[in-house]
């Protein structure tokens, strides 16, 4: 059987296409097609296969390179990095309190604004006590004299008055006008209706009229004094009634209501 020449060549890959896998050994129910004799005298060149403590070994050796290429990073990462220093730090502290300090002069308000204010907020208060303060009021005349405003007393005047009875007086507000309506001697069927003033402005409905009797003119005959909104008006005793002040009575009334607070002065 001829036997392959051997060469310096490397031998081609389409004679060994049909080489044993294994090292001269026969597979079970197969015949070998190669002797040992063909062997060729320059094998193929291959990667040896490496075992696994030769692995185990480089992977080793690779994380030691891997760990310490890290750490040649790390420390050219801290050499690069730069150094702050307190004393770096200063003039960059100085210069931003400086700006700050500047800032806040310009921000700073005028006197006069805070005065402002302090007024502004002085006539919100008055406004409210006010406004507070007449709701009061209200709310007491409410108790005091009911909606219409109304006031009772009794009173001796003189007005058939023999059957020993006081005289009853009712002041009605209605609508701003003030009415005052008279039972002599408590008879109703001689009931007489006096006309008082006329009130104008805001909430005049409100304002309550009281009832007083005094002897204004001297004559011994008390006088009918219908007060209200810190005004008066005097309806005079006469003639078994009472009627408005003439021309020539308001002097002497005047002089009458001067005496009196000068008095309780």
């Amino acid at each position: 059987m001829p036997i392959i020449e051997t060469f310096d060549e490397v031998t081609p890959r389409s004679v060994l296409r049909h080489r044993p896998v294994l090292d001269g050994t026969p597979i079970a129910g197969k015949r070998s097609v190669v002797t040992a004799a063909t062997v060729p005298a320059v094998q193929r060149a291959s990667r040896p296969r490496l075992s696994l403590a030769d692995t185990g070994d480089d992977v080793a050796e690779w994380q030691r390179s891997d760990e310490g290429e890290e750490s040649n990073v790390a420390k050219a990462g801290q050499v690069m990095r730069p150094a702050w220093s307190i004393a770096g730090l200063l003039p960059r502290t100085s210069r931003l309190a400086w700006v700050g300090s500047r800032e806040m002069r310009s921000l700073q308000v005028h006197p006069l604004l805070y005065l402002s204010l302090g007024m502004f907020a002085m006539l919100l208060l008055w406004m409210g006590l006010s406004t507070a303060l007449g709701w009061f009021h209200i709310v007491m005349d409410d108790i005091h004299y009911g909606r219409p405003r109304t006031y009772q007393v009794d009173a001796w005047v003189g007005h058939n008055e023999q059957s020993g009875n006081k005289s009853h007086f009712v002041a009605i507000n209605l609508s701003g006008h003030i009415e005052i309506i008279e039972i002599p001697g408590g008879d109703a069927t001689h009931a007489r209706i006096y006309i008082g003033p006329q009130l104008y402005g805001p909430d005049s409905d409100l304002v309550p009229a009281t009832l007083s009797f005094l002897d204004v003119n001297g004559d011994h005959l008390p006088d009918m004094v219908i007060s209200f909104q810190e005004s008066r008006t005097v309806f005079l005793n006469d003639q078994g009634g009472f009627r408005p002040l003439k021309l020539a009575e308001h002097r002497q009334v005047e002089q009458f209501f001067q005496q009196s607070n000068k008095k309780e002065l």
